[in-house]
């Protein structure tokens, strides 16, 4: 069968193609000899011992008393963490678009002032400040400060989605707003931001994802209970499985990202396919409910 030509690349010839299999054949020989020398490693150890192994399968207890609350931690502090920055991070983007002056300045001075700080140092001075100026029990402490550190970062991030997703729209969605009588708030709540939400969700899903994986930082340098910190307790309980611990949380870690990313590719192509069904008409009733009163109706000149 006769391949398609593309315009991304030419299409390869009988050389290029048996070129190809043999840089996949030792592609997929130097991988197999990377795992055999980790498995073989691991096996020299005793880190593949069953008995390392069966905590996570036979004791129920490696889960009700480590994992699970250690993964409710996690999920607290990125919901939280998402729930703020997501609304914060909209804010702040449109507000650098904003035609105001001391608006774009205010907006942009925060937005590269916490972008640039490792949110790291943001999860230690909100710690620290904390505890010299608030109340906040030692306990809670550490869930507001991984918390706060997660929401000025990511917050800047996110602004700089949403500014690059609504520039990305064509120039004409704004003129016909306008023309319409719309006014910068309706143009911007009901024309550019739903289009460019489709746009920005990918970036927006990687971001959510950062969130999801920065809490361990709180768990390495605060002390929070989130699941990186258990595989200490785990590893200590469980005759040193510290490899396998370590194991048992990532695939956890993947999971819940692969979770939110699968969540977040079907909302995507349902944005999508409404958007295909919908178009971007906008009927005479939905204008007059838009538009201040006399902007198109043919008030302004005294007709009707």
């Amino acid at each position: 069968m006769k391949e398609t030509p593309t315009v991304l690349y030419d299409v390869p010839g009988p050389r290029a193609k048996r070129r190809n299999v043999l840089y996949t054949v030792l592609f997929v020989v130097a991988l197999a000899g990377v795992v055999w020398w980790v498995v073989a490693a691991l096996a020299d150890k005793n880190q593949l011992d069953w008995a390392k192994w069966k905590p996570f399968f036979t004791d129920s207890r490696t889960w009700t008393t480590f994992l699970l609350p250690a993964l409710k931690n996690t999920l607290i502090a990125a919901v939280a963490a998402m729930i703020v920055a997501l609304p914060l991070g909209a804010l702040l983007g449109v507000s650098r678009l904003s035609e105001h002056g001391w608006v774009r300045a205010g907006a942009g001075t925060i937005v590269e002032f916490f972008r640039a700080i490792p949110v790291l140092i943001l999860m230690l001075f909100a710690n620290s400040a904390y505890a010299e100026f608030t109340d906040i029990s030692p306990e809670s402490r550490p869930l507001y400060a991984v918390v706060t550190g997660l929401v000025l970062y990511n917050a800047s991030v996110l602004a700089e989605v949403v500014r690059a997703g609504i520039l990305a729209l064509p120039r004409g969605q704004t003129d016909a707003a306008k023309a319409i009588g719309l006014r910068k708030g309706q143009t911007m709540t009901n024309v550019l931001l739903p289009q460019a939400v489709t746009a920005m969700l990918p970036a927006l899903v990687s971001q959510l994802v950062v969130i999801v994986k920065d809490t361990a930082l709180g768990g390495a340098m605060l002390g929070f209970s989130e699941l990186l910190a258990s595989v200490r307790p785990m590893s200590a309980n469980y005759g040193a499985n510290t490899i396998a611990s370590f194991t048992v949380v990532a695939v956890v870690f993947v999971i819940l990202n692969f979770a939110l990313t699968t969540f977040a590719g079907r909302l995507e192509r349902r944005l999508r396919r409404a958007r295909k069904s919908t178009g971007a008409v906008v009927g005479a009733d939905a204008v007059d409910e838009l538009a201040t009163p006399g902007e198109h109706t043919g008030q302004a000149d005294g007709t009707k």
